[in-house]
C-alpha cells in the first residue's frame, strides 16, 4: 500500500502549493485531467484571450461612431482556437512533465475516491497519506431538461475547443459564464440568443449593474428572460462538408420554438466532493456539497485541508490561490498558521461591457439595514469616457456615513476590473473614500477619473 507525506488530489491551484520546503517530503497528486485545472485549461485564461479577440472584432465592427470606416471580416475561428489552445496545452503538458520529472513526488493520473481516513483508491490501489489537501475543483450542471440528456450539447468545457463557429448559438442561463461567452460569440459574428430563467441577468450582482447588462445584451442579441426550455431534440446532419453536423429544435416554456447548429448550457456549477466519495473519509460538507473549513482551511478531519472551488461558491482564481499560499504555510508550520482573510474578495464578470466589484451590493445593505451613503458617475461624464462616446457605462460607490469607509463598489463599463483595482487597495489600507480622493492626484485625462468623480460625490 503506498503511502506519502502529504497527498494532493487536484492540479489546478493545488499543484502550486508543492515549494522547496517539501523538498524532504514524499508527495502525491493525484490528477485525471490536464494539469492547471479549470482556470488554465477551460476556464479563466482561454476565455479571456477569446474575450479580448472579440473585443477588438466588436470595435471594428462599430468603429463608425467614431468617425471610422472599420468593419471586421469573416472571423477565422480555427486559427483564433488554435492561437490560444497551441499556447495553453504545452504550458500545461509541461506542468505534468515536471512534477513527473521531480525525485519526491508521484503523479497519479487518477480520479481519487476516499475509503476512509485520508486513504483513497487511485485505480484499484489504496493509497494513505499523513496530510491530504483537497483542491478538486468543481464542474458543470446540467439541468433535467426532457431530451437534453441525448442530444451533443456544449458546457463551457468544450465550447472553447469547437470546430468552427455556430452561425446561431443558443446559450441557456444567466450567470458569468453565459454573459462572457455570449459575448464572445456574437463579437466574432454568431448569432446568439440567452434563453434564462430570470428576468435580469447575472444573478448575485448589484441590481443596477444587472440591469445595465441586460439592457445592452437586450439590443445585441436575442435575449429571452423568464423562459425556461421545454423540450430539446437535435436532428443530425451527415451530408455536411467536414463531418458530423446538426440542427437543435428547442421548445421553450412560452411556447416559442428555436433552431440552432450549437447549443451551449451554462446554468452553474457544482463541487467535486461528492465525485471523490469525501463522505466516507469522513469530511463534512455544507448543505450545496461545498467541503467545509474553519479559517486555517481544515477540514472536519485532522490533517485534512481544503481549497477552492470544492470549498467556495465563489470560485474565482484569485481566492484558490491565496488560499493554496496559506495551505502550503500551514502544512509546513502547524504550529504557526495563518487564516484566511475574506473580508476583501473581488470579483469580475469579463463581457461586454466589462463589470468589477468589491463588497456588498446595495440590495445587500437595505436587507442587512446597513446605513450607506451611494454615488454613482457615468463614463460619459468623465473626459475619456467622452472621448469614447461611451453611453452605458457607469461607477457605483457605497459609504458608511459615521466612518467614512467604502463599503463596496461596483463598475460596468471599459476595463471595469481594472478600475475597481484601486479601491479595493484603499479598502484593504483602511482609508476613508475622502482619503482616496482627495490625497493622490488623479491624472487627468485618464479613465481612473471616474472613480475619483464618483468618490468626491460622496
Amino acid at each position: 500500500m503506498p503511502h506519502h507525506d502529504l497527498l494532493i488530489i487536484g492540479a489546478g491551484s493545488g499543484n502550486s502549493i508543492i515549494g522547496p520546503e517539501h523538498d524532504d517530503w514524499d508527495v502525491a497528486i493525484a490528477e485525471p485531467w490536464a494539469f492547471g485545472g479549470t482556470c488554465m485549461n477551460r476556464g479563466c485564461i482561454p476565455s479571456k484571450m477569446l474575450v479580448y479577440a472579440a473585443d477588438v472584432c466588436l470595435a471594428a465592427r462599430h468603429g463608425d461612431h467614431l468617425g471610422l470606416r472599420t468593419t471586421a471580416g469573416q472571423a477565422d475561428w480555427p486559427a483564433i482556437r488554435d492561437r490560444i489552445f497551441g499556447r495553453i496545452d504545452p504550458i500545461a503538458d509541461a506542468g505534468l512533465a515536471y512534477r513527473q520529472s521531480l525525485d519526491n513526488v508521484t503523479v497519479y493520473r487518477h480520479a481519487a475516491r476516499f475509503t476512509g481516513d485520508r486513504t483513497v483508491i487511485l485505480n484499484g490501489t489504496e493509497v494513505t497519506a499523513d496530510r491530504v489537501v483537497l483542491a478538486m475543483g468543481a464542474r458543470t450542471v446540467v439541468p433535467p431538461i426532457n431530451g437534453l440528456a441525448d442530444v451533443p450539447f456544449r458546457t463551457s468545457d468544450d465550447v472553447m475547443r469547437i470546430d468552427s463557429l455556430p452561425e446561431h448559438l443558443v446559450i441557456l442561463g444567466g450567470g458569468f459564464i453565459a454573459v462572457e461567452m455570449a459575448h464572445v460569440f456574437e463579437g466574432l459574428g454568431s448569432r446568439v440568443t440567452i434563453v434564462h430563467r430570470g428576468d435580469l441577468l447575472l444573478r448575485g450582482a448589484d441590481t443596477d449593474v444587472r440591469r445595465r447588462l441586460t439592457e445592452v445584451y437586450g439590443a445585441r442579441m436575442g435575449l429571452l428572460l423568464k423562459t425556461t426550455v421545454a423540450h430539446v431534440r437535435h436532428e443530425t446532419d451527415r451530408t455536411t462538408a467536414g463531418g458530423e453536423s446538426g440542427t437543435f429544435h428547442l421548445a421553450l416554456s412560452d411556447g416559442t420554438k428555436l433552431e440552432a447548429d450549437q447549443l451551449l448550457v451554462a446554468t452553474g456549477r457544482t463541487p467535486n466532493g461528492d465525485l471523490a466519495d469525501v463522505a466516507v473519509g469522513g469530511i463534512a460538507v455544507d448543505e450545496r456539497g461545498y467541503v467545509t473549513t474553519d479559517e486555517q482551511l481544515r477540514t472536519s478531519v485532522d490533517c485534512v485541508w481544503a481549497l477552492g472551488d470544492v470549498t467556495n461558491p465563489v470560485q474565482l482564481k484569485h481566492t484558490a490561490n491565496a488560499e493554496a499560499r496559506l495551505v502550503a504555510h500551514n502544512l509546513v508550520h502547524p504550529d504557526d498558521p495563518w487564516s484566511i482573510d475574506r473580508r476583501f474578495v473581488p470579483h469580475a464578470v469579463f463581457g461586454h461591457p466589462q463589470v468589477g466589484s468589491i463588497g456588498p451590493t446595495e440590495q445587500h445593505l437595505v436587507d442587512s439595514g446597513r446605513p450607506y451613503l451611494v454615488a454613482t458617475r457615468d463614463y460619459a461624464s468623465t473626459a475619456y469616457g467622452w472621448a469614447m462616446e461611451d453611453t452605458t457605462g457607469f461607477a457605483k460607490v457605497m459609504a458608511d456615513p459615521e466612518t467614512r469607509l467604502l463599503l463596496g463598489a461596483h463598475i460596468v463599463g471599459p476595463q471595469a476590473p481594472t478600475l475597481v483595482q484601486q479601491l479595493i487597495q484603499g479598502m484593504v489600507a483602511g482609508q476613508t473614500v475622502d482619503q482616496m480622493a482627495h490625497d493622490q492626484l488623479w491624472i487627468h485625462p485618464a479613465m481612473p477619473e471616474l472613480v475619483e468623480q464618483a468618490l468626491l460625490a460622496l
